[in-house]
């Protein structure tokens, strides 16, 4: 727990005191959020807000993953903490660092056309696939090898796993790894451009990204309390996952770098996170969903974004049939905005509803264990 509470502390005072630092380079690099001509006129006001804010909390997470692993030096010898980097703090900031880049590509292009266009569909697309199939494949390809003292095998597990997830592995819903792989990408992509999506006002994105990754902390930390691996736990029901210390650090690492980003992207937004963090939240989520076995769980934990991608969809579907809008503009927020609601309701609302889903999907993680515990 010492060394999730380092790694915490540390992203919140990097990103909070290095987030105005990024303000004033990205403001002098002229680095200022195109906004959309065809917008809530309300949006107009923010032109020229400092963007690509994502490489803040995204540098933080990974300052402050070196500083929890400094921490866990510190930890008796009988205590079972992974000391030395691992593959799965590999395909999680990997997923973060990578994702983060097609998105500052994004980010990028759209400052020096000074226009909202930026990367085509197509080439983020490109982009979303080409990081998960890479993450995919080295969470899939690469066993653990930890050892107890007589050098026999004690875990053995993989990042990802073959087996559809909820709780935990879904035994008849077994795949390949060519297969497994797709549905990460698959996962890779809807988490990704569902944070995007949501990043429409200031501090939404940040703060239900926070709730995510808090939650995805917290069951990390379960399952390394109640690890298969760990020869000193002797209770039947166990989690049978990789590195779940590693998994509980870097999610409560970035939330905590969120948290002090968002003391700067909260109304009014002195800076903005950019595709560059959004999709770099989006690829860590989805990296957490895979590496806690919670796949299925994910469209709960993250419902927000799912309702804010949803509107988009049935927003198209709807126009492309009928040639009729379901909702005044699409993401849905904007349909609030237009409708007369102010950012900041719409923002704590939204927030509300986010809380909601997280509440529901650790009470479902919480029942299981506690059902097969009697």
């Amino acid at each position: 727990m010492r060394a999730v509470i380092v790694a915490i502390g540390v992203a919140f005072l990097v990103s909070l005191f290095c987030t105005p630092i990024a303000i004033k380079v990205f403001t002098r690099l002229k680095a200022g959020q195109p906004i959309r001509s065809d917008g809530p006129a309300m949006h107009q006001g923010k032109k020229g807000t400092p963007t690509m804010g994502g490489v803040v909390f995204i540098l933080a997470t990974v300052i402050a993953y070196v500083a929890g692993h400094l921490a866990l030096t510190t930890l008796p010898d009988q205590q079972i903490a992974q000391v030395e980097p691992t593959i799965t703090a590999l395909v999680l900031l990997g997923l973060m660092v990578f994702s983060g880049a097609v998105g500052f590509l994004d980010d990028f292009l759209k400052v020096r056309k000074r226009n909202s266009a930026g990367l085509n569909k197509r080439g983020k697309l490109l982009g979303q696939i080409l990081v998960g199939a890479v993450f995919g494949v080295i969470a899939l390809w690469f066993p653990s090898t930890m050892t107890n003292g007589s050098g026999l095998a004690t875990n053995t597990e993989t990042v990802g796993s073959t087996t559809l997830s909820f709780i935990r592995d879904i035994d008849f819903l077994e795949v390949s790894k060519v297969g497994a792989v797709i549905i990460f990408i698959f996962v890779v992509m809807a988490a990704t451009n569902g944070v995007n999506l949501t990043d429409g006002l200031d501090g939404l994105a940040t703060g239900a990204s926070v709730m995510v990754l808090a939650a995805y902390a917290l069951i990390a930390f379960w399952q390394y309390r109640h690890w298969c691996a760990d020869p000193n736990y002797t209770q039947p029901y166990c989690y049978e996952v990789r590195d779940p210390l590693e998994i509980a650090l870097i999610a409560g690492a970035a939330a905590g770098a969120c948290v002090g980003f968002l003391w700067w992207n909260t109304s009014p937004a002195r800076i903005f996170m950019g595709d560059t963090g959004a999709l770099g939240l989006g690829g860590l989520i989805a990296g957490m969903a895979m590496s806690t076995r919670t796949i299925l769980l994910l469209p709960i934990i993250g419902g927000l974004f799912v309702i804010i991608t949803m509107s988009v969809v049935i927003q198209i579907i709807s126009f492309k049939t009928t040639g009729k809008r379901v909702f005044r503009m699409s993401p849905l927020q904007h349909h609030f905005e237009l409708a007369g609601w102010s950012e900041v309701n719409i923002v704590v609302r939204f927030w509300i509803i986010a809380g909601i889903g997280v509440a529901i999907a650790l009470g479902l993680f919480y029942s299981e264990f506690l059902a097969n515990m009697t």
